[in-house]
């Protein structure tokens, strides 16, 4: 039987951007601020994260890099093998294999990390400063540089569709602040300042199972489930430091008026929240059932890559 399906509660644009006000952190951390709210993860913060490795039992939340083209990939990874064996140093014996690889550094098939200066709304970045800081040479402010020294914290998985008791959520669908505080309570955990935000839809076992799918905008694509834009003022009222989810977030087709991706622009340009578009959580998902557990230590390490709108990555779950 097909499951009825709830369309998420719709939000007008000025409402929508009522909110973006309220949540803005222009200015908090100083006007050239490049962090956002990494800013609530503290030398203090980390110490307090580093103690709940009791196993050393490392999980992997990111996609095998995708080099296929599909209707979620339309860009994918060129791997090239420049060097083989049969060129030797000399009489020695010695040789060295070799690759090149090309990639985007977005997309719904790369597990990546945006940087601030990404997404622009009305003209402006995070803490105000202008589109036209980006060109194409990248811009200094805002790159993923900025994100170099990594992202090291407590995790917590909020996983909506063990929630649900469901494989998946079903594209369109939206979860909203109530369900993550229920997620929250059934589970045992409560997300605090400083916490990086794991967050699960079902979305890469969905694209397992049915294989893959162009999530654009119905009808030329099924969209994908996400969360309602009423989640986005409980994490700055929580002060959440990072938000890794699988898909990205988004709930498609969008539920703002006339508004594609509310999220991106709520969290990177109002908050300037660090955040990670298409992460793999099955791994993860069987690992916190295995430990019983939803909290872990999270290190993610983005590129050191100058000018840079984002970053493939492997962030890690170390339990």
């Amino acid at each position: 039987m097909t499951r009825k399906l709830t369309p998420p509660a719709p939000v007008t644009l000025v409402a929508f951007d009522a909110m973006f006000e309220q949540i803005k952190n222009w200015g908090r951390w100083g006007e050239n601020d490049e962090l956002g709210t990494l800013n609530y993860i503290t030398p203090a913060k980390i110490a307090e994260a580093a103690r709940l490795v009791r196993k050393g039992r490392c999980v992997s939340m990111a996609i095998p890099i995708n080099k296929t083209a599909g209707p979620d990939n339309p860009n994918p990874a060129v791997h090239l093998m420049s060097q083989m064996h049969d060129l030797q140093l000399g009489e020695s014996g010695l040789s060295f294999g070799m690759c090149y690889l090309a990639m985007a550094s977005h997309g719904d098939a790369h597990t990546h990390v945006d940087a601030l200066n990404h997404v622009g709304y009305r003209g402006t970045l995070y803490n105000g400063k202008p589109v036209s800081l980006l060109t194409s040479r990248g811009s200094d402010w805002g790159s993923i540089a900025a994100y170099h020294a990594g992202i090291v914290g407590r995790g917590v998985l909020l996983d909506a569709a063990r929630h649900r008791n469901i494989d998946w959520l079903e594209p369109g669908e939206a979860v909203n602040r109530t369900e993550l505080e229920e997620i929250e309570e059934a589970q045992g955990v409560r997300l605090s300042e400083g916490d990086i935000l794991v967050f699960r839809t079902g979305h890469h076992a969905r694209r397992l199972a049915l294989g893959p799918w162009n999530n654009d905008y119905p009808p030329e694509g099924e969209g994908k489930a996400g969360l309602h834009v009423d989640a986005v003022p409980w994490m700055h009222e929580r002060r959440v430091a990072a938000f890794l989810p699988d898909g990205d977030g988004e709930t498609v087709p969008s539920h703002v008026e006339g508004l594609p991706y509310p999220i991106h622009a709520l969290q990177l340009t109002a908050m300037g929240m660090l955040v990670s578009d298409s992460l793999q959580l099955e791994e993860l998902a069987k690992a916190c059932e295995d430990e019983q557990r939803w909290e872990f230590m999270v290190v993610g390490l983005p590129l050191r890559l100058p000018g840079a709108t984002g970053s493939p990555w492997n962030p890690i779950a170390i339990f």
